[in-house]
């Protein structure tokens, strides 16, 4: 499935970009989301005419991101979870509870599609966690789990 973007997306390709993706992805991200058009002359011209203002428009949103990826970047996050002897966790944690424990500590809305995870968050320890707010927009925290310490 032939595309044209209207959104710089990492590993894609940037805006007005001619890209080719499997078709699900496609239909069932790109075109849905709004971040593509199918390939063809009218849309095509339509992205040429438009490409200064969506230009300006990814600019706000990058900057707005900035904002937002300095005031999270390098921050520790503590988790105190139940664990086993051997110091694994009864669950791993998720990016939705990375998600949520930002907003509770800084009021700041990260979503979980913007938590990478390289590894399963399942034992006693820190880790390092990317997120990636856009394609040129990335801070990394860090997310300390402590054992329980039980009365």
């Amino acid at each position: 499935m032939e595309l044209i973007l209207l959104e710089n997306i990492i590993k894609l390709g940037n805006i007005g970009d001619k890209v080719k993706v499997k078709p699900g992805y496609g239909r069932n991200y790109l075109l849905k989301t709004g971040k593509a058009l199918r390939f063809n002359k009218e849309n095509l011209e339509y992205v040429s005419k438009k490409k200064i203002e969506l230009n300006k428009k990814n600019t706000e949103i990058k900057n707005k991101l900035k904002e937002i990826a300095q005031q999270v970047n390098k921050k520790i996050f503590a988790f105190n979870k139940e664990s086993k002897e051997n110091g694994e966790l009864y669950g791993s944690i998720k990016p939705k509870e990375i998600s949520n424990i930002i907003m509770q500590k800084m009021k700041i809305e990260v979503k979980p599609s913007q938590i990478i995870l390289k590894n399963e968050l399942n034992k006693i320890g820190l880790y390092k966690v990317d997120l990636n707010f856009h394609s040129d927009v990335s801070a990394q925290i860090s997310i300390k789990i402590d054992k329980i310490q039980s009365a």
